[in-house]
């Protein structure tokens, strides 16, 4: 194990090359940058996303190099990391990796595209900065441990260090000047999960503020400017502030030899990951014996803690967004619509049936669950039907995780689906950047991807 990991990190994140990464690598990255874009156009019209958009508006010049997706303005990297990174974690179908319970893709691919804008990047920079930005994270965010999360949203202090990583890979820092990227970054983390008892905005301020913290950090380093060299593990840094069960060895866990992106998995439904494994084994039993919701008397959800930390405080969801956080409302809409997408929680979240069934519902700790948690997670439901029956089921890959992944078509057809609920591009201008994305890497120079 290394004696200074924050180093050997931001040394891996400086002088990863596009040759380095393999090509299954490559093209999930590809993969995850189309699934960004569509999360990305789907905050459109969120009125916490729009405030801070009409925040950058206020605050940010009238023009620039950067694209800001959701209003197709142009303006400086700070401002479009910002309001990308917001719009992309509104609709709760960006990426997220299992075992650092970070969802990278929200932080990376903002200021990335940000910077590779401002300084006529090509497609292969872009993408092998993105690379640097999901090693680093998920590293990061791994070696915090379980009590960090418990308390702190991963995706707004780990996810910092991606941004400022996949930024200073662009920016070519130095090995030092990323280490200082990343002790700037490390001092700016933030991001506390309390905002879900009152169903507050916050969650889209931990990834605007991730994304162009990170940035920040990358274009100060570039110009000279210092950080802690020892953020992630000194006496007074991340670990020590933020964690009782830190693993430093997690940060430079086989570093060019273990492709943590690749790790990744998509959301199938637009809610909380953690609702995903329960909402999967629920259809399973549904489909199997043909069940219909008023058939239905009660279900468990036996889940990891992580579940009952996140989704426990919410008890009588008021908004969509909180909605989606909430175990008995999710499974509402599984019973109900056999899928909980964009449309039915807009337009159902709130029906009395919903509610009624969100009743049924409770969650309980499962220790073979736990355990397994965070590298897998496990869906298991029990189900009494009003009949009497007990029915149980089982999913150990949810829809999206890497071994039961999203097809490229798939993922077009969920990008297509999030702007059309957004009305943020029509499906011709959908297609045409899918086919950017897709040939990306031959791209001399990279230009917006919404024309």
């Amino acid at each position: 194990m290394s004696d200074h990991p924050s180093r050997t990190l931001a040394a891996f994140a400086a002088n990863l090359r596009f040759e380095d990464i393999p090509e299954p690598v490559l093209r999930r990255a590809e993969d995850l940058l189309l699934d960004w874009f569509g999360s990305a156009l789907a905050g459109k019209g969120a009125r916490a996303v729009e405030a801070i958009e009409r925040f950058g508006r206020r605050m940010g010049p009238k023009e620039g190099p950067c694209e800001i997706l959701i209003s197709r303005r142009q303006t400086t990297p700070l401002f479009a990391a910002l309001v990308n990174a917001a719009s992309s974690h509104f609709a709760e179908q960006d990426d997220l990796h299992n075992g650092s319970v970070l969802h990278a893709g929200t932080v990376v691919f903002p200021a990335a595209l940000a910077a590779a804008q401002d300084l006529g990047a090509s497609g292969r920079e872009l993408l092998t900065a993105a690379v640097a930005g999901y090693e680093t994270g998920i590293r990061v965010g791994e070696s915090l441990g379980r009590s960090h999360y418990k308390v702190f949203h991963t995706t707004g202090t780990a996810g910092t260090l991606a941004a400022a990583a996949a930024s200073g890979r662009l920016l070519a820092l130095t090995p030092e000047q990323m280490l200082h990227a990343i002790g700037s970054a490390g001092t700016q983390a933030a991001g506390l999960w309390e905002f879900l008892r009152d169903g507050a905005d916050s969650k889209q301020l931990h990834t605007g503020k991730a994304a162009a913290n990170g940035l920040i950090a990358a274009y100060l380093a570039r110009d000279g400017f210092t950080g802690a060299r020892r953020i992630l593990e000194g006496e007074q840094g991340m670990a020590a502030g933020m964690s009782t069960d830190a693993d430093p060895g997690k940060l430079t866990d086989r570093l060019g030899e273990r492709w943590a992106l690749a790790e990744t998995s998509f959301k199938y439904h637009a809610s909380c990951r953690h609702t995903h494994p329960a909402a999967d084994a629920l259809l399973q039993v549904m489909a199997k014996h043909d069940l219909a919701p008023e058939q239905i008397a009660r279900v468990t959800a036996h889940v990891h803690q992580g579940a009952l930390d996140v989704l426990g405080p919410v008890l009588d969801p008021r908004s969509v967004h909180q909605a989606k956080f909430s175990m008995g409302t999710v499974l509402a809409m599984i019973a109900h619509f056999r899928r909980a997408g964009m449309k039915e929680f807009a337009e159902h979240f709130s029906d009395p049936r919903i509610a009624e069934f969100r009743g049924k519902v409770r969650m309980a700790l499962d220790p073979e669950v736990d355990q397994a948690y965070p590298l897998r997670w496990i869906g298991k439901v029990s189900v009494q039907t009003a009949d009497g029956r007990a029915l149980e089921a089982r999913v150990d890959e949810p829809k999206g995780d890497p071994g039961n992944t999203l097809t490229r078509a798939e993922l077009e057809a969920k990008a297509l689906r999030l702007a059309e609920f957004s009305g943020a591009a029509t499906p011709p201008e959908m297609r045409a950047a899918f086919e950017r994305i897709w040939n990306i890497s031959r791209s001399a120079k990279l230009e917006r991807l919404l024309a």
